[in-house]
């Protein structure tokens, strides 16, 4: 193999070896109009704990509540009231999420959390329960044993909590009673909506949908892109451009989250040129006293001498660092490592330059 084909073969490899765009389908960066999620609410109780449920005499909620359930069984507490004093019932909140399109008859999950002073919930049975939509309307009922993965122990001078003890779930634990009346079959025109609105993310997927079923869509703001069906059935066009690939474009941001230390910034993150010098002064006191000991048969008397090690490290070893104009993410980092800054002095690195207007993208702090 003569010097040309080596070379020919090296530039191929480098070329291959280049990353390239991260392609997302279309149905993973957007949703439906009309296609949503309901939230659900409810009120209950939960029976069968071992001594750890709500102090009747603390929680008039749960009081009310346990009398009013056996009365609709047929038992009558209501003259004996005061004298209910079982540690085995907690009232809950308990709330789901109903699926898109979920029929009558199909199961949901539900979570249980303790309304009142509850210490754990493990081992309880969740009584019927009706869940409630914004409107009003009963759309789900729950009830059965309540699973979770936290674990309480106590003893006389100890305590062990993993997890949190009064909330859990019930997997399948409601059934759908009511359905959310939508028809995604009928009408002539589609909206999907950018879960992160970005223009020329939308207009690459309207240009994504007219390459392959025809010119149907358009994007109409950041957030929309908006398709006129021209006949076409809506469940199959769905089908046809939701595998679609498109490339999204991102705006350039750096999140900052102070109470954690993390940091996340874009791949569009630039930085005019900027020149950065980090360093704190330490100064560390070590006490190590000894102890001093008379001579054999001499009149001295023990005594504990204090000995004081004082040192100083004012980071001498740092240098200046100067980042040229339109540094990538990949030059940042690089440069702020090679100055051995650590994520907490890093933070407030961004925030001076930003400050600088030498950042040139939106910083998020949390």
């Amino acid at each position: 193999m003569n010097h040309r084909s080596t070379l020919v073969l090296f530039l191929l490899a480098l070329l291959l070896a280049q990353p390239a765009a991260a392609q997302v389908r279309i149905k993973d960066i957007v949703d439906v109009e009309g296609v949503r999620q309901n939230q659900l609410i409810g009120y209950g109780l939960v029976v069968g704990l071992n001594g750890t449920g709500d102090k009747l005499n603390n929680n008039v909620f749960t009081r009310e509540s346990l009398i009013g359930m056996l009365e609709r069984l047929g038992v009558n507490t209501r003259d004996q009231a005061t004298a209910l004093s079982t540690k085995n019932v907690a009232a809950v909140m308990v709330t789901a999420t109903l699926p898109a399109f979920a029929r009558s008859g199909s199961r949901i999950d539900i979570a249980v959390s303790a309304l009142g002073d509850a210490s754990n919930l493990m081992g309880g049975i969740l009584l019927v329960t009706p869940l409630l939509g914004a409107d009003g309307e009963v759309y789900a009922v729950g009830q059965g044993p309540l699973s979770s993965a936290s674990v309480a122990a106590r003893g006389a001078a100890s305590s062990v909590t993993k997890g949190v003890p009064t909330s859990a779930g019930i997997a399948n634990g409601a059934t759908v009673e009511k359905e959310v009346a939508f028809q995604l079959d009928k009408g002539n025109t589609l909206r999907l909506g950018l879960r992160n609105p970005d223009l020329t993310t939308a207009r690459r997927i309207a240009a994504a949908i007219n390459g392959a079923v025809g010119p149907i869509s358009r994007a109409t703001d950041p957030r929309t892109v908006a398709i006129v069906l021209g006949g076409k059935d809506p469940i199959d066009t769905l089908a046809a451009i939701e595998n679609l690939p498109v490339i999204p474009d991102n705006e350039a941001r750096v999140v900052i989250d102070e109470a954690s230390g993390t940091i996340v910034m874009g791949t569009n993150v630039r930085i005019s040129t900027v020149a950065i010098a980090q360093g704190n002064l330490t100064i560390r006191v070590t006490e190590t006293p000894e102890v001093s000991q008379p001579a054999p048969r001499s009149n001295g008397v023990t005594t504990t001498v204090p000995r004081t090690n004082i040192q100083v490290d004012d980071q001498h070893d740092r240098k200046l660092g100067i980042l040229d104009a339109g540094t990538t993410l990949r030059d940042l980092v690089a440069s702020l490592n090679a100055l051995g800054v650590g994520p907490r002095d890093l933070i407030s690195i961004l925030q001076a330059i930003k400050a600088e207007g030498a950042l040139h993208a939106d910083l998020e702090i949390r």
